[in-house]
């Protein structure tokens, strides 16, 4: 979320009468590896604030690297004197801990941090041991702002339903100032609200139920250790979330490896990197969320292929059995010299449609969808029972088109009206490929979106994919190069379109009435789920708009204040200015 590039401030609160600026930068660089590249942004921002030179003339007899669950760098060191020392430093509440003078200056140290920590600003405590100890010797103030793309990263997680929790080594106050500045709620808990974890790293298989809801409300966690990230990732996890971890260090690998999907930042050690799922190239968190709309795109188009492959099988499938087993030729066209016993397309027919339509599925890749607001699931109860449906409706339309064609030899039959005349079997079966050809390709128009189909453009790709097949399909069907089937006049075929595209009309509708119908029955619970993630994302609204109006609030604090001591300036002013007057009527100077 930062910079993860230190700024050293000038403020530097000392609690040793002799000691200075200098010689508690001195110690800080001496509580590192010195002669060696900076191991971390901590030891940068103090190795680049002192000429390093001046420090050759000490020996480092033993150094102990920061590890995070002490939170704090040590060195023992010999003088140029031949004396022995050592120099801690460290997060400043730990190092205080350790210092022989923590007794007196407690009270004034824990309240300028305090006051650093509301304004962002963070701490990082410097010690020397003497003959009485360890001794405090200052405090070392620096700033990590954030970047300029994480409030706009976080604004976007919103929108797209996904909750961002902060979990932080710092003070809290600290991360409540960052929380205000990215635009998040403040409710940040410390490790009091959490469970300790023994060492082992054993996680009780209850804990999503003992502290789940907690760790739901909290918008972040400050003065964490390494196993408290593991922890909140497993309870939110056992509370049945998708969570995605982010980090840099070999203290977020735990969390990483647990989350679903772990996510390694620009720079990151290799630790985080090996136990990542995805690894970042470049600096910013932007591209998670890109990575979010992208991987829902590309989900609502396996989910639109699904249901346009299941209904279309559905549809050749049902129809040929259904034409096999009930529509026999002989039966309903009596007399007719040419009727075979049982209904068939030729297998040449088949593979056109089935070439043609490989070609529109390719297209559905690139169709354009828009991505859901909320996290996507499979609901694939939900899906068949609705790609079910679209078959269905494409069958019956076949089953009754072909008994109109079965029935054309007779005086009063529909296609004979439409100038159709009496069709032979032949010109039936083109009829019926023209027909199933145009339903296939339409479907997939309905299966591509849960309202009408117009409520979603379709894509450039898949619209000319679709109409490049259906107007091949028709001119087969005007001018038929083979023997097995025989061509149809252009009166049928206008009849077969505007046939296709009324039963598409009612496919349609009719898909839209079915998602209705499986959303008020609550089929695979979906409904309760979408009403659950709305609530938890108007909630993190709330928490954001509580946040600005926080943030507005000590605005308006400071300006009073600001105000009030420029009236105080004002009055003395005016004060010293009559007194001046006075003094000068009276004779003075």
């Amino acid at each position: 979320m930062t910079l993860n590039k230190m700024e050293l401030q000038d403020e530097l609160p000392m609690f040793v009468a002799e000691t200075n600026r200098d010689e508690i930068l001195r110690c800080a660089c001496l509580a590192a590896k010195w002669k060696e590249p900076a191991k971390d942004a901590l030891d940068t921002l103090v190795l680049n604030a002192t000429p390093l030179e001046k420090l050759d003339v000490y020996e480092q007899l033993e150094y102990v690297p920061f590890d995070p669950s002490t939170k704090r760098t040590e060195a023992t060191l010999k003088g140029p004197d031949g004396v022995t020392f050592r120099v801690v430093k460290g997060a400043p509440n730990v190092v205080l801990d350790m210092c022989a003078n923590a007794t007196e200056i407690r009270k004034e140290f824990e309240s300028q941090v305090a006051a650093f920590a509301d304004r962002g600003v963070r701490c990082l405590a410097v010690a020397r041991s003497d003959a009485q100890g360890l001794i405090m010797l200052g405090v070392l103030t620096f700033l990590d702002p954030p970047r300029h793309d994480t409030k706009w990263t976080v604004e976007r997680s919103y929108e797209y339903g996904v909750s961002v929790k902060m979990i932080t080594g710092d003070h809290a106050a600290i991360a409540k100032e960052t929380c205000r500045v990215l635009g998040m709620g403040t409710n940040i808990l410390t490790t009091d609200s959490l469970p300790d974890v023994d060492t082992s790293g054993y996680i009780p298989p209850d804990v999503g139920e003992r502290i789940g809801p907690i760790i739901e409300k909290a918008d972040g966690f400050a003065q964490v250790f390494p196993e408290h990230k593991f922890l909140i990732t497993e309870a939110l996890r056992q509370r049945g979330y998708k969570v995605g971890m982010t980090g840099d260090g070999v203290n977020d690998a735990p969390a990483i490896k647990k989350a679903d999907i772990g996510i390694a930042v620009d720079g990151a050690t290799d630790a985080a990197r090996a136990a990542a799922d995805i690894v970042l190239t470049t600096p910013g968190l932007g591209v998670i969320v890109d990575a979010i709309v992208l991987s829902r795109c590309i989900f609502n188009r396996m989910k639109n292929y699904v249901v346009y492959r299941i209904a279309c099988t559905f549809q050749l499938l049902v129809f040929f059995f259904c034409g096999v087993m009930f529509m026999h030729p002989r039966e309903l066209a009596p007399g007719q010299d040419d009727m075979p016993a049982y209904f068939n397309l030729p297998v040449v027919a088949l593979i056109i449609i089935t070439i043609l339509n490989d070609g529109t599925i390719i297209s559905i890749a690139y169709d354009f969808v828009t991505p859901s607001k909320y996290p996507e699931k499979w609901h694939l109860n939900v899906l068949f029972v609705v790609s079910t449906w679209l078959g269905l409706v494409a069958v019956a339309s076949s089953i009754l088109l072909l008994y109109l064609g079965l029935k054309s030899h007779e005086e009063d039959s529909v296609l004979k009206s439409l100038g159709g005349g009496h069709m032979t079997y032949a010109q039936i079966q083109m009829m019926l490929y023209l027909k199933i050809s145009l339903s296939d390709f339409l479907t997939v128009f309905a299966a591509r979106t849960r309202g009408t189909f117009y409520s979603r453009k379709p894509g450039g790709l898949l619209a000319t994919a679709a109409v490049f097949a259906m107007c091949v399909s028709t001119l087969l069907s005007l001018h038929w190069p083979l023997q097995e089937m025989e061509s149809i006049n252009a009166n049928i075929v206008a009849f077969t379109w505007v046939y296709c595209l009324a039963w598409f009309l009612l496919q349609d509708i009719s898909k839209v009435g079915m998602y209705k119908l499986l959303w008020d029955w609550d089929v695979e619970y979906a409904r309760t789920e979408y009403e659950a993630q709305v609530e938890r994302n108007t909630a993190l609204l709330e928490g954001r708009e509580n946040a600005k109006w926080e943030k507005l609030e000590r605005r308006l604090t400071v300006l009073e204040e600001e105000n009030g001591k420029i009236k105080k300036m004002m009055a003395a002013a005016k004060t010293g200015k009559t007194a001046t007057v006075n003094l000068l009527a009276n004779g003075g100077y």
